[in-house]
């Protein structure tokens, strides 16, 4: 019998740090929902102190989610446990993650602490945790660099008061597999009561080793792994659920552990994580990429033909690659789309909001033929503002580039309670569209980001395009979807300037 790998997913709390990855307390629903229908252990739902919204939205996920635990992160401060406690209580299983930092750079320049200060302060926030879960778990944040010593004593200490998990971080992505593995085992062996807790890793991907530190920490001992999917995070990113998950099960020969991960919600969690936060997956990315397994090499095809194994180590199948099937058209009703809606893990609040995604369900399928599933989590992720929540809404558009012309565009913008039209030329129409929207909105905004990708195959196919726009240390995504790409371009501008006019949910952590 193979021991159980835990999987701790930290999209929806390390992965939201990346810039612009902010997420509303819907999407982050939507979030938790797939990693639940993926068998997601635990849900680290975000961090309750960070802001208002954070709390909101961990504390919703708490109440909706039955399958998987929902944790929230904490600093060793009595505030941070406090609402991170408050913020899971709805849970039917709530865990809190404390951490303070324990390395010597981190201890004198961060902290300006001693070590007994932050020993002690580490025990104490593990007591203080288990007023309100007996599901605590531990970190020693910048363990990559602290003395081995030190870091002995330390989790000698917090798993004597009560800890049931330690997790060890790579913070800052500087190990190496041989030695993280080395540093997992020594730990194990030499901290008193080392049985008693689960073993975790949380490895950073700066030297673009985070999932071979974190599977060379399981080989060294280690029975939880935290990880994001599509390896979303601060700076390189954390460690790649999936490629962590894929690796585990394909290499049962080497691994002693399995993971209760439902394997073919891996790639819809991949998309609606790439379509949420603005983040397209590369393709070439491991198991999620869209070449993942794609064969060019005629020797390559002619061996996957005869015997899919020669090239293939996994089935594309097992992760989620399925062919596109058709799950809607023009004459679909509104029931079967609010079921379909339902079978994605989308859950609409309201009658109100059903009506007016099923009329644009409706307005695409009179575009294209064609109804996929990634269109429909496209056009609910362009769903994520209310009516009352728009303060700009694209009304009509006209768009004129010819070679050898000065590309111009018209728009008429609802405003408030009112319109506005405006227009404007720019270097090509997309420029000219968004010239045109800010000479109505002057939001003064900074364009970090023009991404577009298409959402299916086929000419009729659905451009998505990702607008990052920044404002004083605020960082937004905005997307939008249509089979005019233009279209698509000036709903996304929109939907990113219809964030930063609405209340702040979160300063962008890089700030």
């Amino acid at each position: 019998m193979n021991d159980h790998l835990v999987i701790f997913d930290t999209t929806l709390r390390d992965g939201e740090q990346s810039p612009g990855a902010s997420m509303t307390k819907d999407e982050k629903l939507r979030v938790a929902r797939q990693l639940e229908r993926m068998r997601v252990d635990v849900i680290e739902a975000g961090f309750a102190a960070a802001s208002p919204g954070d709390f909101e939205a961990i504390h919703g996920i708490a109440q909706a989610i039955r399958d998987s635990t929902v944790c929230s992160l904490a600093r060793a401060n009595e505030n941070d446990i406090r609402r991170a406690g408050e913020a899971i209580r709805p849970a039917r299983s709530g865990r809190i993650h404390t951490f303070i930092a324990t390395s010597p750079i981190h201890m004198e320049k961060k902290l300006r602490m001693t070590p007994d200060e932050v020993l002690d302060a580490a025990v104490e926030a593990v007591k203080l945790s288990l007023e309100y879960t007996d599901d605590v778990e531990f970190s020693a944040e910048d363990a990559v660099r602290s003395d081995m010593d030190f870091l002995c004593r330390v989790f000698e200490a917090v798993i004597r008061a009560g800890a049931k998990t330690i997790n060890v971080p790579d913070t800052v992505g500087y190990s190496i597999p041989s030695v993280w593995g080395e540093r997992m085992r020594s730990l194990i062996e030499r901290v008193p009561g080392s049985d008693k807790v689960v073993w975790s890793t949380h490895c950073h991907n700066d030297l673009g080793m985070a999932v071979a530190n974190s599977l060379a920490a399981v080989l060294g001992g280690a029975r939880q792994v935290e990880c994001t999917i599509n390896g979303l995070g601060e700076r390189a990113g954390n460690a790649s659920l999936e490629e962590v998950v894929m690796a585990v099960r394909t290499r049962s020969d080497i691994f002693p552990v399995a993971t209760r991960i439902d394997t073919t919600q891996i790639v819809p969690a991949s998309k609606l994580i790439s379509q949420i936060t603005g983040y397209p997956v590369q393709p070439n990315k491991a198991v999620v990429g869209a070449n993942a397994f794609a064969h060019e090499s005629g020797i390559h095809q002619d061996g996957v033909i005869k015997h899919r194994e020669t090239y293939e180590i996994m089935r594309a199948q097992d992760v989620g690659w399925t062919q596109n099937k058709l799950v809607l058209g023009k004459h679909s009703g509104r029931n079967a789309f609010k079921t379909r809606l339902a079978d994605l893990g989308i859950v609409v609040d309201s009658e109100e909001q059903l009506n007016i995604a099923f009329a644009r369900f409706k307005e695409l399928a009179d575009k294209k033929h064609e109804i996929f599933d990634e269109d429909l989590q496209a056009l609910m992720s362009d769903e994520a503002f209310t009516p009352e929540q728009e303060h700009y809404k694209l009304v009509s558009l006209r768009v004129c580039s010819e070679t050898g012309e000065t590309p111009h565009a018209r728009m008429t913008l609802a405003v408030g309670g009112g319109e506005s039209q405006s227009e404007a030329h720019g270097d090509g129409p997309v420029d000219a569209c968004f010239k045109a929207v800010e000479r109505i909105a002057d939001s003064r905004a900074s364009l970090l980001l023009f991404s577009v990708n298409s959402i299916t195959g086929g000419t009729d196919a659905q451009g998505e395009v990702t607008v990052r726009l920044a404002r004083d240390g605020r960082v937004v995504n905005g997307q939008g979807a249509d089979t005019d790409i233009i279209v698509a371009s000036v709903k996304a501008y929109i939907n990113a300037l219809n964030r930063l006019v609405s209340k702040p949910e979160k300063v962008n952590p890089q700030v």
